[in-house]
């Protein structure tokens, strides 16, 4: 049977009381044509295909389905406007909002996280490269990421992990100023706990 409790921001100095009810399932994504990250609490994984066009939108969002399907929460990175001339700019904001039609058509409540918020809440720079943020996630919250797709998994994890301390959840001590960027995301009003 499915639950309902509001969820209003740490900005608000309301937030849900943990002990009230179970841990919220949340997945972190890290939306990408090539490499997406996909990560929930002790795990991280990537989505990788050589497909083109409308064949490869329709596996990533097929796949990424199957990770969030039960989701009480997907917490995906939002567009990095900062990207000039990005090869494939429009599949990948086509990509964005399949997957987010995907979790309206299913009721899963989704977050959008901005790339600097992300790259702050991980290191305390909101101008980390990848590798610093890989680095963050491993030594912040003790995840640590390997191989292809590394840095993929780091930002979706943190993206988790940014759910999960938006819920009243935090997986880890972060600093208020970390803390502070929750209130700069693009957060839903309502999470369905189901279990």
């Amino acid at each position: 049977m499915t639950t309902l409790f509001d969820v209003t921001t740490p900005a608000a100095g309301l937030s849900p009381h943990p002990a009230a009810g179970p841990t919220p399932l949340v997945v972190g994504l890290d939306l990408s044509l090539t490499c997406t990250g996909v990560a929930g609490v002790g795990w991280s994984e990537i989505i990788r295909t050589k497909k083109r066009g409308d064949d490869r939108l329709s596996y990533l969002v097929t796949m990424i389905g199957e990770y969030v399907r039960a989701a009480d929460l997907v917490v995906m990175e939002g567009p990095s406007y900062g990207h000039g001339a990005m090869a494939g700019h429009e599949e990948l904001a086509g990509l964005r909002v399949l997957v987010r039609q995907y979790c309206y058509r299913h009721r899963i409540p989704y977050g959008v996280v901005p790339p600097s918020c992300l790259k702050l809440y991980a290191t305390g720079k909101g101008n980390a490269d990848k590798g610093t943020v890989r680095t963050g996630v491993a030594d912040r919250f003790g995840h640590h990421t390997e191989g292809v797709g590394r840095y993929d998994q780091a930002d979706a994890y943190t993206a988790m992990c940014m759910g999960l301390h938006h819920l009243g959840y935090p997986l880890a001590a972060v600093p208020e100023r970390e803390t502070a960027v929750l209130t700069k995301c693009a957060w839903p009003d309502v999470v369905a706990v189901a279990r």
